[in-house]
């Protein structure tokens, strides 16, 4: 056998063997956004093996989740596929082994402006958070209607939390952004929605995902699988329990009515599979493309499916 055979034989026996097993119990430090397409985290607790703990950072952007990872101050954290595929382009030791959310984006213009198609947007001002799914769908968006983004519209960096606010100040015509900051927009009277700008088959509705370093895998791949696990149970439950999922993002600062229209827009999620990875090598492709790589990634690097292979969905009580 192979030295790397018998890498992966001993790697898949420890994760085999933690199920049904107790462990070492663990302090895990999680990264996410406070957002409802992002809310499994703030479940993990109830999900984990008892003597696990699970400490939850809200951050506002995903290159300072990632930073944060890198650095060892979280053992996981939420990242978008787009900043993730970035991340493995610049040799970053970093690996996804779970998708955490698909759909989540709009395509937002104040309700009392003259833009109606996004060919209207030229000349505008338009907010977006660079190495976001939301700036590929942007850039995206903005090529297809024969928009350059580096010469016809400006580009203004703002954090999602601030977009909204953005908007209706007039510091910006336009963003395009996650939920619930779209909707809110649209509540609150000065924000309507031009489109929903999800990429055609190829790509599909794919989003943020949950990121590791490769130290993590290597030295704790039982530890991740525990993750892993209350990961996609939290997910299950929340998709099960709507209400419950809605209430918990309600105390995010979102009301309730906001969030019951933006939930039309959001998916999550825990699942990956070979189909999955083909659509963020397509996503990948479209930022080579767009000028914002300029190499594609070892996507069997980035990926590593056998964590959601192995889940077991049975709360740690059972």
């Amino acid at each position: 056998m192979s030295a790397l055979r018998l890498a992966v034989a001993v790697l898949t026996a420890c994760i085999v063997l933690t199920h049904g097993h107790a462990a070492v119990a663990q302090h895990f430090r999680v990264g996410t956004w406070k957002t409802a397409q992002t809310i499994q985290p703030f479940f993990y607790q109830e999900f984990l093996p008892a003597g696990d703990t699970a400490e939850v950072f809200a951050f506002t952007n995903p290159a300072d989740q990632k930073t944060a990872l890198l650095a060892g101050s979280l053992d996981i954290t939420g990242t978008t596929l787009a900043h993730a595929i970035q991340s493995a382009v610049m040799g970053q030791p970093v690996v996804v082994v779970a998708a955490l959310c698909h759909k989540a984006s709009a395509l937002v213009v104040r309700s009392d402006g003259p833009v109606r198609t996004v060919a209207d947007l030229r000349g505008r001002r338009i907010g977006h958070v660079p190495g976001t799914m939301h700036e590929i769908l942007l850039r995206e968006t903005l090529a297809a209607a024969g928009l350059s983004p580096t010469t016809d519209v400006t580009l203004v960096r703002v954090d999602f939390f601030d977009m909204a606010t953005a908007l209706a100040q007039g510091a910006i015509d336009a963003f395009l952004s996650g939920e619930p900051f779209p909707s809110v927009a649209v509540a609150r009277g000065y924000g309507r929605i031009l489109a929903y700008p999800y990429y055609d088959g190829a790509v599909g509705t794919i989003n943020a995902a949950l990121l590791v370093t490769r130290a993590m895998i290597e030295q704790h791949p039982a530890a991740v699988q525990r993750l892993v696990d209350a990961h996609a149970r939290a997910t299950e439950a929340l998709r099960r329990d709507r209400n419950r999922w809605l209430e918990r993002a309600q105390s995010f600062g979102t009301p309730r009515p906001v969030l019951e229209q933006a939930a039309g827009n959001i998916e999550l999620a825990w699942a990956m599979d070979a189909a999955f990875i083909g659509r963020a090598r397509a996503l990948g492709e479209r930022m080579q493309a767009l000028g914002v790589i300029d190499r594609q990634p070892d996507y069997d690097r980035l990926f590593d499916l056998r964590f959601v292979g192995h889940v077991d969905l049975r709360s740690p009580a059972e």
